[in-house]
């Protein structure tokens, strides 16, 4: 299916992937333009997002990047700025820990719907702007700018 969609001229596509490495060793990134890490600040998934990294560069994925995400303290962004940093990994985002975000899936509402200026939802809307804004540029890198 991904294959289908990266055929489309100009088209955009977002795929939401479970945690860890299984996908990645499908194939699944064979038509992968730009890998955006998840992680989040404890020591698994540093560790992880480290791993996925590595294998995505392994594939020949353009550009991969890291999303701090849960973020409740300068000290957690600087947790995950500089494990990232160590593993040449930029990081294009930041998402504060949002409680909002946690009441929204109580409700099985979206956050967007539920409460569209959230700190979380801001965070997430900027980088998805970003993304936009840099689709189809010649410079692997320019999400990070």
């Amino acid at each position: 299916m991904l294959e289908h969609l990266a055929d489309r001229d100009g088209a955009q596509t977002v795929t939401d992937m479970e945690a860890g490495l299984e996908h990645l060793k499908r194939g699944t990134l064979e038509h992968t333009d730009t890998l955006l890490i998840v992680v989040e600040p404890y020591f698994k998934s540093l560790e992880a997002a480290g791993r996925v990294a590595e294998l995505a560069r392994h594939l020949g994925v353009p550009a991969v990047y890291a999303v701090a995400n849960k973020v409740q303290s300068a000290r957690d962004e600087a947790a995950i700025r500089d494990f990232c940093a160590a593993k040449d990994l930029p990081v294009v985002a930041v998402v504060p820990f949002d409680g909002d975000v946690a009441e929204a899936e109580r409700q099985g509402r979206a956050p967007l719907d539920r409460t569209p200026e959230a700190p979380a939802v801001v965070a997430l809307r900027e980088l998805a702007a970003k993304l936009l804004a840099s689709a189809g540029s010649p410079r692997a890198d320019r999400v990070a700018d």
